[in-house]
C-alpha cells in the first residue's frame, strides 16, 4: 500500500508504524537504516541508507537484513530522518504494486540541503506498478478464439498489457460516408451499419476521429434505429473549433472509429472488459498461452505525484534505475469524451454562447470556442511534477503507461496535487520511454498564468531532457507529440533519440502567438474574434518562453499518422531559440523543422535532413499580409537531400535562408557526418 499525502503533511499524519528504540551499542559502523530513530548523535554528514524488497517486512529495521517491504514505510522512515541527513532509498528486484497513487510532499524531500535518493539496488529492475496480473484464463468462444477470465466487478480499463506489449482494445474501422453528423449525434446513413443498434451495453461503446492534427473521442449514451445518440458536453465540444469530428481538416481522408463492444473483439490482440459482470475477453496473438503469458489491469490513473505547495516545493529528490508501469487514464470513458485540440490538452466543460449551428459556424473557430481556448485542460501524466525544485530522473523507465509518460510543471488540471507549474531545474536524463499511449514527456502549461504567471516562482525554469530514448509512444492517444515543452524558460532538450511515434517528434512553444505582446493580429478579425472573448488580453509583455535549445537529437520514423506537424515543431516567439545539428531522417513526406504560427527569433543551424518532403517549412499567414505574424527567424548551414525550404522567407519578415546546402543522395560532407555521428544518446561514461 502507497502512502497517500496531499501537500505538505506533518509529522503527527504519518501512519501509526512501532519503530523500536535503537541504542548506541546497536548501531553497525557501516551505513545503515534508521527508522523514526533520534539520530542528533551521528554526524550529518553521515548518509541514511533503507533497504526495500518485496519479500521484506514493514516490521523490519529498513537495513540489509530485515528491509522494509513497502514504500509506503520507507517513504515514513525517510520523513523521520532528511531533516539532517543524505537518504537513500535502495529497492531490490520486484514489482512494487502501488494502491493508492504514491504522493511526495515537501516533507518527502531534500531538507536542509540534503538529497533523498530513491534508487535500483545494484544488478535491480524494481517495477513500480499501477496494475495487476490477471490470470485463470478459460476459452470462452472456441471457433473465434476469445478467452476470458475474472477481474474485480467494476473495473473499467482502457488499456491492457500482455506479454509486456500494449493489446488493442476492441474496435472496427468504418467509413466516414457511412454517417452524418449533427449537433445531437451521429446518424447511420448505410444500412450495413444499422446493427450497432442491436449491440449490448451502448453506453460503454466510444467513436473517435483523427483528422489532420486531432485524435478525437466521444462515449456512446445510446443507438436506437439509425441514430447514434452521443453523450453531453463531450460530442458538443467536439464539433466545435478546428478540425473537428463532424468537419476534420483532411476532409475524408480522416479516420472513423467505432470502439469497446464485444463484437468488435475480430483480430489478435483486441480486448474488451465487462465491469458488471467482473470479467475480461481478450483474443490471444500468434503463439500466446494465456497460462504462461503475463496479463496486466492497469488499476490506477496514475503512479506517482510529486508536488509541495504554492512557495514551498518539493526538493532535492531522485530517482535512479526504477521503472515505472501500468496506468490507464479514464477521463474519455466520462460524458466528457476527448475533445483533442492539439497534443494532450482538450476541451472540456460547458461552453457558454454555444452556436446554434455548431458545424455550419463553428468548424474554423468562433467566439464561444476562442472564449475557452485559455481553459483548456491538459492530460494527466501518470509521473507528475509540480511545485519542485531539483528533481532527477536518471536510468529511470517510463513503459505501459496509460497517458503521458512524465509530466513536468503543467497545470492544476493535470495534477492529483490541486498545485500545478511552479517547477524548475528537474532533469531527465538517459531515461527510456516505451509502449506508452501518450506522449513522453510533458512539460509546462497552457493557462495564463503558465505563459504569463501572476507569481515570479510560478514559471517553469531550467528543465533539461536529455540523452534518452523514446520510442513508441503516442500509441493510443496519437496527436501527442513525443515531447512537448509549452511555456518554459531555458528548456535544453539534448541528444535524444526519438523514433516511431505517429505524430511529432519534439515540439516547443503554445499559443500560436496568441499570448505574445502585441498579439497574433489575424485572430482579431470579427470571425474569430479571439481578443473579444472575456480574459484573452493582448500582452504588451513577453511569456516566459525564451532560450529553448533542441541539440543533437536523432529523430526518425515519426509522423506516422498525421500530415500536419513536423519531426521537431515550433509554435509562438520564443527569443534565443537555437534547433542545431540535429538529424533528422525516415520521415517519407513529412517536414522537418516547422515553424508555426507566430514563431520568432529562432535558429535553425547545422541541421541534417534526410529524405523529407519539406527540410523546414515557415508558417508566415500569409493570408493576414502585410500583418507580420512570424518574424525574426534564421535557417542557416543546413544539408538535406530532398524537399525544400517552404514559406515566407523574405526581407520584409526578417526570416533568412543562409548558406543551406542540397547533398545528392548520401553524399554528406564531413560536417555533416559529424552531426550525424554526434546525434542521439551520448554513450554511457
Amino acid at each position: 500500500m502507497a502512502l497517500c499525502l496531499a501537500g505538505p503533511v506533518a509529522a503527527q499524519s504519518l501512519p501509526s508504524i512501532a519503530i523500536p528504540k535503537i541504542t548506541s551499542s546497536d548501531r553497525p559502523n557501516s551505513e545503515h537504516a534508521f527508522a523514526g530513530v533520534e539520530i542528533h548523535e551521528r554526524p550529518a554528514s553521515v548518509p541514511v541508507v533503507f533497504e526495500v524488497s518485496p519479500r521484506g517486512s514493514d516490521a523490519g529495521d529498513g537495513s540489509a537484513a530485515r528491509p522494509f517491504a513497502t514504500l509506503a514505510r520507507a517513504q515514513a522512515a525517510v520523513r523521520a530522518v532528511n531533516a539532517a541527513n543524505a537518504v537513500t532509498v535502495r529497492l531490490a528486484d520486484g514489482v512494487y504494486r502501488l494502491d493508492p497513487p504514491l504522493r511526495f510532499a515537501r516533507a518527502d524531500g531534500g531538507q536542509n540541503g540534503f538529497v533523498v535518493r530513491w534508487e535500483a539496488a545494484k544488478g535491480a529492475k524494481p517495477v513500480i506498478s499501477g496494475g495487476v496480473r490477471v490470470e485463470g484464463w478459460k476459452r470462452a468462444d472456441v471457433q473465434r478464439d476469445i478467452w476470458v477470465a475474472d477481474i474485480p466487478r467494476g473495473a473499467d480499463p482502457r488499456q491492457l498489457w500482455v506479454n509486456d506489449r500494449l493489446a488493442h482494445r476492441a474496435a472496427v474501422e468504418a467509413p466516414r460516408r457511412a454517417f452524418a453528423f449533427h449537433d445531437w449525434g451521429i446518424e447511420i446513413v448505410d444500412p450495413a451499419w444499422r446493427f450497432l443498434a442491436d449491440l449490448p451495453d451502448q453506453a460503454r461503446m466510444e467513436v473517435e476521429n483523427t483528422g489532420f492534427f486531432t485524435d478525437r473521442r466521444a462515449r456512446v449514451e445510446s443507438i436506437k434505429g439509425n441514430r447514434i445518440v452521443l453523450a453531453q458536453p463531450g460530442w458538443r465540444n467536439n464539433i466545435i473549433g478546428y478540425d473537428t469530428f463532424a468537419r476534420p481538416v483532411s476532409g475524408e481522408r480522416a479516420h472513423f472509429f467505432l470502439h469497446n463492444a464485444l463484437a468488435f473483439v475480430r483480430d489478435e490482440g483486441d480486448w474488451w472488459a465487462d465491469p458488471a459482470k467482473g470479467k475480461l475477453y481478450y483474443k490471444p496473438r500468434a503463439g500466446e498461452a494465456l497460462s504462461a503469458s503475463p496479463v496486466i489491469m492497469p488499476r490506477l490513473e496514475a503512479l506517482v505525484s510529486i508536488a509541495g505547495a504554492a512557495g514551498q516545493p518539493v526538493q532535492d529528490l531522485q530517482f535512479s534505475g526504477i521503472a515505472f508501469q501500468h496506468t490507464s487514464w479514464l477521463g474519455p470513458s466520462s460524458a466528457e469524451g476527448y475533445a483533442s485540440q492539439q497534443s494532450g490538452a482538450y476541451l472540456a466543460g460547458e461552453v457558454a454562447d454555444y452556436p446554434a449551428d455548431p458545424i455550419r459556424d463553428c468548424s474554423w473557430g468562433c467566439w464561444a470556442f476562442e472564449a475557452r481556448r485559455n481553459h483548456w485542460r491538459q492530460q494527466p501524466a501518470a509521473v507528475q511534477v509540480a511545485a519542485a525544485t531539483r528533481v532527477l530522473f536518471e536510468d529511470v523507465e517510463f513503459a505501459h503507461l496509460g497517458q503521458i509518460g512524465l509530466g513536468v510543471g503543467n497545470d492544476v488540471s493535470a495534477n492529483l496535487s490541486g498545485v500545478g507549474l511552479e517547477t524548475r531545474s528537474i532533469e531527465v536524463v538517459r531515461s527510456r520511454f516505451s509502449d506508452l499511449a501518450g506522449g513522453a514527456i510533458l512539460v509546462g502549461g497552457i493557462t495564463p498564468d503558465a505563459h504569463h504567471p501572476s507569481r515570479p516562482e510560478q514559471a517553469v525554469r531550467d528543465i533539461v531532457i536529455r540523452d534518452n530514448v523514446i520510442t513508441k509512444v503516442s500509441q493510443v492517444y496519437r496527436e501527442q507529440a513525443a515531447i512537448l515543452v509549452t511555456y518554459a524558460s531555458a528548456s535544453l532538450i539534448l541528444r535524444n533519440d526519438v523514433s516511431e511515434t505517429p505524430y511529432d517528434g519534439i515540439d516547443v512553444g503554445w499559443g500560436w502567438g496568441l499570448n505574445d505582446p502585441g498579439g497574433n493580429t489575424a485572430y482579431m478579425s470579427r470571425k474569430r474574434g479571439y481578443y473579444d472573448q472575456p480574459g484573452n488580453r493582448v500582452y504588451d509583455t513577453p511569456t516566459i518562453l525564451r532560450d529553448t535549445v533542441i541539440l543533437g537529437n536523432r529523430v526518425h520514423g515519426v509522423k506516422r499518422w498525421f500530415p500536419d506537424g513536423g519531426a521537431i515543431y515550433h509554435l509562438s516567439a520564443d527569443p534565443g531559440a537555437l534547433i542545431a545539428e540535429n538529424h533528422v531522417y525516415d520521415v517519407p513526406g513529412g517536414i522537418g523543422v516547422y515553424l508555426d504560427e507566430g514563431s520568432r527569433y529562432i535558429t535553425v543551424r547545422d541541421n541534417v535532413f534526410d529524405g523529407l518532403g519539406l527540410w523546414v517549412n515557415l508558417n508566415a499567414m500569409d493570408d493576414a499580409r502585410p500583418r507580420r505574424i512570424t518574424t525574426d527567424n534564421t535557417a542557416r548551414g543546413n544539408w538535406h537531400n530532398a524537399g525544400k525550404a517552404n514559406g515566407s522567407w523574405s526581407d520584409y519578415l526578417n526570416n533568412r535562408l543562409i548558406d543551406n546546402v542540397t547533398v545528392e543522395g548520401t553524399a554528406w560532407p564531413e560536417a555533416a557526418r559529424g552531426v550525424i555521428a554526434r546525434a542521439g544518446p551520448a554513450p554511457p561514461r
